[in-house]
């Protein structure tokens, strides 16, 4: 099951078939224990929609009043990058050390107020002459820190100003327009096979600047490991948003400009298409 957030309101996708769904708030469906039973109760009721529900300039993000969180290098390439990186700035082996700690790298990410869904401009901060996307599995958190589905993330980061000393992460990732997500919430109980793949590309005039893969078999911690540090003495009453770090790093010499395309792709939940500013 697929639930789109759109200008006319909650629209799901259920064997093939779309529903504008009334009677029930974004927040209260992430929040709830188990979403499935509150749903087919309202779709009893909910009209059947055509495709021009999901129409592009329709989709907003899926997020109501949920915090955006992140976790960082864990995967092998995102633990590589983020050293070299850092070496100028002395945090070197930070990332290293990170990666084989019990105790992952999170972050808060961004309010929803900071971010944008499918088709709306993503941003560079005016101050980084070296920023790229990270595209990345997120997690649907229930307030009771159970993962109740996925949606896609695009984590903007300014790699020149955390590289210059890691104290410095919060602005080289937390600024307005510095998250993408969707275009839809997957929601299933179930976890996604190892094997989902994870495509990036960069468009930029006609050339594809940028193309790379990975999956999600080289994810080195689990997901509801992931959860469960994010919920530790934290409360989150409308449940949450984490983004599970990137496999996928452009090169040292390629950063982002204007105009850029940024699609990313994870199958079964679909394609998020974002325009750098």
């Amino acid at each position: 099951m697929k639930l789109y957030r759109t200008a006319s309101g909650i629209v799901v996708e259920h064997e093939d078939v779309l529903r504008l769904v009334e009677g029930v708030e974004w927040d209260e469906i992430v929040a709830c224990d188990d979403p499935a039973p509150l749903l087919a109760r309202v779709l009893q009721s909910a009209s059947e929609s055509g495709p021009e529900a999901l129409a592009p300039a329709s989709l907003r993000a899926p997020i109501g009043t949920q915090e955006v969180w992140a976790a960082g290098v864990t995967y092998f390439r995102s633990r590589t990058a983020r050293m070299e990186e850092a070496k100028a700035g002395g945090g070197g082996d930070f990332y290293d050390r990170v990666s084989s700690a019990p105790r992952p790298e999170l972050f808060f990410k961004a309010t929803a107020r900071r971010v944008v869904g499918p088709g709306q401009p993503v941003r560079v901060r005016s101050d980084s002459r070296w920023s790229v996307p990270e595209p990345e599995l997120a997690l649907a958190i229930n307030a009771r820190g159970r993962i109740i589905g996925y949606t896609i993330g695009n984590d903007m980061s300014a790699r020149d100003i955390e590289g210059e000393n890691p104290l410095y992460l919060p602005q080289a990732k937390v600024y307005t327009e510095s998250c993408a997500l969707g275009p839809c919430m997957l929601l299933t109980s179930e976890v996604l096979s190892p094997e989902t793949p994870i495509e990036l590309q960069i468009q930029r005039a006609d050339t594809l600047a940028f193309a790379g893969t990975t999956t999600l078999a080289s994810l080195k911690r689990g997901v509801q490991e992931l959860a469960d540090y994010l919920f530790r003495d934290n409360v989150f009453p409308s449940g949450c948003i984490l983004l599970t770090g990137t496999g996928i790093v452009p090169p040292d010499d390629f950063t982002l400009q204007s105009g850029d395309i940024i699609t990313i792709t994870i199958p079964p939940i679909g394609t998020l298409e974002n325009t750098v500013r």
